[in-house]
């Protein structure tokens, strides 16, 4: 069992924004996990995810980009959403300082971490982690997004469904062969970019999240295997 501990970030002398750290007794990891765009970190789809990984042990920090803090709709630019990226990671590592780092996020939140990571290294992050990686926006689809990725120097897993409407497999697959061997891909059949699934499918969300924290846990112990 672990307990949700609630935490203050401070991007700079006039920002602070909530986070939620949860940890099993003895995490083998610790990701900082950013939400989506349309929803903030006490979303119940990261909130499941995070139970998830704890089961797994492996600790998460939830956190809020600044604009989710102040009730607005609108995403901060790259600046300041790369400033609280990096603000996080480097609370994380203050809060558990010598458990292996990732980071990354759900849709949003994982192409803002990209795109810091790719600007400048996140200090200690041995991975990135994107749930939901949104490569274009629906109906105009494109790479341009995925740019970036080449500058990112460490390995990233990439959890998409098959009918993400934010990336199409025949676009993005082509994009992780380009960046092999630091990128590896797992596909949720079925899955929308909220990792929905048709009921004809038979699967239940529960175990679409099973899923998706099993194949985090398996990215994450492949990268801390011998310490």
């Amino acid at each position: 069992m672990s307990e949700t501990v609630e935490r203050t970030i401070r991007i700079d002398e006039e920002r602070s924004v909530s986070a939620l750290l949860d940890a099993p007794r003895d995490p083998l990891a610790l990701l900082v996990l950013a939400h989506g765009a349309g929803a903030g970190m006490r979303h119940p789809f990261l909130g499941d995810l995070a139970a998830e990984l704890v089961a797994r042990n492996i600790a998460t920090l939830r956190y809020q980009f600044p604009y989710m803090e102040r009730g607005s709709r609108r995403p901060d630019g790259p600046k300041l959403a790369h400033a609280a990226v990096r603000a996080a990671v480097a609370d994380a590592a203050a809060a558990m300082s010598g458990v292996p780092l990732f980071a990354g996020g759900k849709s949003f939140g994982g192409r803002m971490t990209s795109q810091a990571q790719a600007a400048q290294p996140l200090q200690g992050v041995r991975g990135l982690v994107f749930v939901g990686f949104p490569l274009h926006p629906p109906g105009k689809p494109g790479t341009e997004r995925a740019d970036h990725l080449d500058q990112v120097n460490v390995p990233m897993l990439f959890l998409q469904g098959t009918r993400d409407e934010f990336a199409g497999l025949e676009l993005i697959e082509p994009v992780l062969a380009r960046l092999d061997p630091r990128a590896r891909l797992h596909v949720i059949e079925g899955g929308n970019h909220s990792f929905r699934v048709p009921k004809a499918a038979g699967r239940t969300p529960a175990e679409i999240m099973a899923e998706l924290a099993t194949a985090i846990a398996d990215f994450v112990g492949s990268q801390t295997a011998g310490g």
